[in-house]
């Protein structure tokens, strides 16, 4: 069947659906696909084989079974990109020589089931060590075997750290659990990149965490009024520049410069880098440095009060920007963090 047949009330109706339909031929050429459907797959799936586009063998029968005998009328779909999203194929015979394909997403429940599961999983593991510490303490002061000031003073001084840390712990968990349940939904407004790094750089020079290592942001070829423009969230966004950048003095030397540099590339995107000079990072650890809790130093990342989340954040909010981050490190040397976004 030509697409010019296909009835422009059927393009219509297509068109007012929140999920996905696709119409082929009895041997799978893709003639109408709506926005849902485009979004979900990638790609404009006009004029390619559907075989090809949905790895589902049965799929490949469509061409030799009658759908109302042999063919299976409903798959669940697994996308191979990075959001692996969750989809419920239905398939109808609509004529001899054409087929309804709906994409039902189901990532949503998915990201929320999984997100459910993590945070009871979350709270009760972390939160136990500080926690525990704290009863400990509470229960020795009410015992009464406390008699000097000092003394007092020291264990009120660690019940107030172990305090904060489980505040940072649930503000981080909730917030990953937020970014999580969304990293499907693409942003739709267009934002500076350049405003949320000078917001950060600005913000940590009002906290005083400067002070051992400047951070240098000078790129002369752009300013707020030419700046390079993303889709994004200003406020996710400028997450990310802050746990990076603040990654970046904390585990930096002292006395050393964190550089912040833009990269335009070819293929309309844009390279920013973050780049300090430190202990750096084994290589055997950088592919794990964005799983939530991990820690290369453990002792050092509690110190410094990280929670073990920053990077997890990152990772979930760059995947919702349709964003990359990759990692470099030379011991004792540089680490770098780049991030490769698509511009507007």
């Amino acid at each position: 069947m030509d697409q010019k047949l296909i009835p422009s009330y059927i393009k219509n109706i297509s068109e007012m659906l929140d999920d996905g339909m696709i119409l082929t031929d009895k041997h799978g050429l893709v003639l109408l696909s709506n926005i849902s459907a485009q979004e979900y797959l990638g790609k404009d799936p006009i004029d390619n084989n559907i075989f090809e586009l949905l790895k589902i063998k049965e799929l490949k029968n469509l061409n030799q079974s009658n759908l109302d005998d042999d063919l299976e009328k409903e798959f669940y779909y697994q996308t191979d990109d990075e959001l692996k999203r969750s989809l419920i194929i239905k398939i109808k015979k609509i004529e001899e020589n054409l087929y309804a394909i709906l994409l039902l997403d189901m990532t949503l429940q998915r990201n929320l089931e999984k997100v459910r599961r993590d945070f009871v999983a979350n709270v009760s593991h972390e939160l136990r060590s500080p926690l525990t510490s704290l009863v400990g303490f509470i229960e020795t002061l009410l015992s009464g075997d406390v008699h000097d000031d000092a003394t007092r003073s020291k264990f009120l001084k660690i019940m107030d750290e172990e305090a904060k840390r489980m505040n940072r712990l649930i503000d981080d968990i909730l917030s990953l659990s937020r970014v999580e349940t969304e990293e499907h939904i693409s942003p739709t407004t267009r934002i500076s990149i350049i405003e949320p790094i000078v917001s950060v750089i600005a913000a940590l020079e009002e906290r005083g965490l400067n002070k051992k290592n400047k951070v240098i942001f000078n790129d002369k070829r752009f300013n707020k009024d030419n700046s390079p423009l993303i889709i994004g969230n200003f406020d996710e966004i400028n997450q990310v520049f802050m746990n990076l950048i603040e990654n970046a003095i904390k585990y930096g030397f002292e006395d050393t410069d964190v550089d912040v540099q833009l990269l335009q590339l070819k293929n309309n995107e844009l390279n920013v880098q973050i780049i300090n000079k430190g202990e750096g990072i084994p290589k055997k650890y950088i592919e794990r440095l964005t799983e939530r809790f991990f820690r290369v130093d453990k002792a050092r990342s509690s110190k410094i009060g990280g929670t073990g989340l920053g990077l997890a954040i990152v990772k979930h909010i760059l995947i919702r920007h349709r964003a990359s981050l990759r990692i470099k490190s030379e011991i004792n040397k540089k680490t770098t963090f780049s991030i490769k976004f698509p511009l507007a």
